[in-house]
This record gives structure tokens, C-alpha cells and sequence, in this order.
């Protein structure tokens, strides 16, 4: 078994041993994956060097789909060509594994020969490493299913466009990926891990994300005569100090709720009162609960605080994401998987993060859990923070990261939870 992709000579492609305390996998299977360790970390390079912008991850999809074939597995195109659905084994109950597979528009300021190729487009959130990890397990899987020793069928769900509004998510579940699914598991890097470490946490993991824009317009006027037109850069103030504070008096503060404003625009001459103006935010929140209720709030006491400015308002709030709140017993299996991959001390318990993950999607019909790969460099002061120019990882952490997922579809394909 060959990989369509094969490392250049003289490339350094680490792959990690089996650490201290971890159990080895089945059928071999831990000598014959660090044998393609090289394969699969070129791989990542040439994603990272070769990024697609949300919804038109056209090329990474056919190359998800070329290294799958090549495995003797057989692929399917999500209906635009830009994502990938594969199943692997046997049998009506599937144990599914979501990667997302799009980047983001910045530029890749890092000096490495696997530097983003495309002008303002760069893997800086981890979904190259998300991706060959993935591929990985697919690898693992398929040699497991050729020898007869895996128990079950897997589905391994390769999604575009997990960075935009509307996201990917959606896309492929009306697209079937869910269909017979029983559970799913994702991984996300973390740069705030040293790699070989992972971080597991059973509830809320992340925060359901949304859009708002309030756009306000007036007659205008002089800045010496305000009280003769709509004061738009006073309304504009207005709402963006009191509608977070009203915001956090209407709902239970456990629910973790804020409102916080990313831009503003209003006017152009310093004796001039505009007339118009606009401030965007987002909305994020880890209650499912307030995450409904937002939507009609946020727009109520938007309204209400303009209606004493005079101002004309328009709000314009966009759906995001859910939170992803990881079920109690998936996270129980991903967490003792990952002790057995790589040490019951290596397994830590994850931070809240009020980011936004459209994973969330998935566990809004299906239990599942994601969990957070380390990725930085052990000893090293250096992050790469997700969503920076110079994001970059410990490649290292592939190999755990494929091992950990192996051991949790095994886990899972063995439980009776599901």
C-alpha cells in the first residue's frame, strides 16, 4: 500500500514512538503506521502549502479521495466535490470521525518550505493536521478490516467549510453522513498542549458562536446642532455599552453569555453627524438553552436602547454555530482510549473555550465528543497560536493523534453505550 503523495528526499517527517504507559494497537498495527509515518506527514505539508478557502475545497477533497482509494477503501464526493464521506468495515451501526478540511484567509507569515503557496489563504487553524490525522485512522482502519480484526464499520466525514457562516456541517449531514451514525468523535489542535498530551472534557467544550450587525441611519447634521438631528455616533455608543450590560441582567449568568463588538464605523469629517453608522459583533454563549433565546433578546434591547436616539435601526442577526456539549459517556471512551494510546497521564481534563465549532452540528442529532490535540513544540515558549499568521505545529503530533483515534474507534465499536 503506497500513498499517492510521496515525501521528498531529505524532508525530516518525525514520527512519534509508543510512549511510556500506552498499549500497543492490534495487528501490528503501530509498527505498520510509523512505517507510512512519512507518507502521512507529507501530506499534511502539502495540504498546508496548498490551502482552499470554505466551500471551495475542491483539490483537498480529491486528494482526501485519491489516498483513501489508493488504501483500497472506497470514497464518496459529497454532492459539490468539496468533501468527502468514506465507510470502512462492516455492519449496520457506524462509529463515525468528523475532520474539517477548509482554511482561512490570512497570510502564512512562517519561513518553511511547506509555506502556504496561495496569497492570503493559510491552514492557521490546525484543519491540515485535522485532516492527515484523519487519514491516518482511515489507513489504520482499513489495514485492521484487511486482516479481519475490525468489529465493526467506521465512517470517517471529511467537511468543508467548518470557518464559515453558513458553515459545512449542515452540508454534509443533509448530505447523508450521519445516516445509520450511533456516535462521532473530532479532534481540534491546541497550541496551549505540549504534543503528546490531550485534553478531554465531558459537557460543555465550546461556545455556540453568532453574528450581529446593527445598522442605524438619521437625517445627519452639524456637530453644533445635535439636538436638531439623530445623534448616530451617540446612538451607535448607546448601543454598544449598554446592550451587553443590559444583555448580562437578562439571562443567567451561568449560561455564559456575551456580546462582544468587533468593528465600527460611522462618518468621515470630525464636525459632521453622520447619517449612518454600523457596529458588528458576535454572540457566544454555552447554554443551549440561551443560545435559543438570543436571537429575539439581543434584537429587543437593541431596539429599545435606539428608540430613545432618534436613529432608525436595523439589526441583522445571523446564525452561527451551537455549542458543542460533549456526551458524558462518549467522552468517558475517547478519555480512556486516549490514556491507552498514550498514557493514563498524558489524558488532562480541557479548558472552556467560548470559540465557536460547527462539530456542534453533529451532536445536535447524534451523541459525541471532541477533543483537544496538543501541539506545541514540550519545552518550547513559542505557541502558534490558532487563527495567528505563523500558526505552526509540533508534527509530532499526528502520529498521536492517529493512534489516539484508533484506539477510540476500537473503544467504541466495542461499547454497548451507543
Amino acid at each position: 500500500m503506497t500513498a499517492a503523495l510521496t515525501a521528498p528526499e531529505g524532508v525530516d517527517t518525525p514520527w512519534p514512538g509508543m510512549l511510556p504507559g500506552a498499549d500497543p494497537l492490534p495487528g501490528q498495527l503501530d509498527r505498520w503506521l510509523a512505517a507510512r509515518g512519512s507518507e502521512l506527514v507529507t501530506i499534511r505539508r502539502h495540504i498546508h502549502a496548498h490551502p482552499e478557502p470554505s466551500h471551495s475545497e475542491f483539490e483537498t477533497a480529491a486528494l482526501i479521495a485519491r489516498e483513501l482509494t489508493v488504501a483500497g477503501l472506497t470514497p464518496r464526493m459529497l454532492p459539490r466535490g468539496n468533501g468527502v464521506v468514506c465507510d470502512i468495515g462492516e455492519g449496520d451501526r457506524i462509529i463515525a470521525f468528523r475532520a474539517d478540511i477548509d482554511a482561512l484567509p490570512l497570510q502564512d507569515l512562517k519561513d518553511v518550505p511547506y509555506r502556504s503557496t496561495v496569497d492570503n489563504l493559510a491552514h492557521a487553524c490546525g484543519h491540515d493536521v485535522h485532516t492527515t490525522v484523519m487519514l491516518g485512522l482511515g489507513l489504520a482502519l482499513a489495514k485492521l478490516h484487511e486482516q479481519g480484526e475490525l468489529s465493526g464499520r467506521v465512517r470517517l466525514i471529511f467537511q468543508p467549510a467548518e470557518e464559515a457562516m453558513p458553515s459545512g456541517a449542515p452540508e454534509a449531514i443533509a448530505a447523508g453522513a450521519l445516516k445509520d451514525v450511533a456516535a462521532i468523535f473530532a479532534l481540534h489542535c491546541y497550541p496551549q498542549l505540549p504534543a503528546g498530551l490531550v485534553g478531554v472534557r465531558s459537557g460543555p467544550f465550546t461556545a455556540a458562536a453568532d453574528a450581529v450587525s446593527v445598522k442605524l441611519t438619521g437625517p445627519g447634521g452639524h456637530t453644533a446642532r445635535p439636538h436638531l438631528t439623530a445623534d448616530l455616533v451617540h446612538a451607535l455608543g448607546r448601543v454598544i455599552v449598554d446592550v451587553p450590560a443590559l444583555l448580562a441582567r437578562r439571562i443567567d449568568p451561568r449560561a455564559g453569555l456575551s456580546l462582544v463588538w468587533g468593528a465600527v464605523h460611522a462618518g468621515q469629517a470630525f464636525n459632521a453627524i453622520p447619517g449612518a453608522g454600523e457596529v458588528r459583533g458576535t454572540v457566544r454563549v454555552l447554554s443551549r438553552e440561551a443560545w435559543r433565546e438570543a436571537p429575539e433578546l439581543v434584537t429587543k434591547l437593541i431596539h429599545d436602547v435606539v428608540a430613545a436616539t432618534g436613529a432608525d435601526v436595523e439589526v441583522n442577526y445571523q446564525r452561527g454555530v451551537p455549542p458543542v456539549i460533549n456526551d458524558r459517556m462518549a467522552s468517558a471512551i475517547v478519555a480512556g482510549a486516549a490514556g491507552a494510546a498514550l498514557g493514563a497521564d498524558r489524558v488532562v481534563e480541557a479548558e472552556l473555550s467560548m470559540g465557536g465549532e460547527d462539530f456542534s452540528f453533529y451532536l445536535e442529532h447524534v451523541p459525541g465528543a471532541m477533543i483537544r490535540l496538543g501541539t506545541a513544540v514540550p519545552g518550547s515558549d513559542v505557541r502558534h497560536d490558532l487563527h495567528q499568521g505563523d500558526f505552526d505545529v509540533d508534527e509530532r503530533s499526528i502520529g498521536y493523534g492517529v493512534r489516539v483515534m484508533t484506539h477510540t474507534a476500537l473503544a467504541a465499536l466495542a461499547s454497548g453505550a451507543f
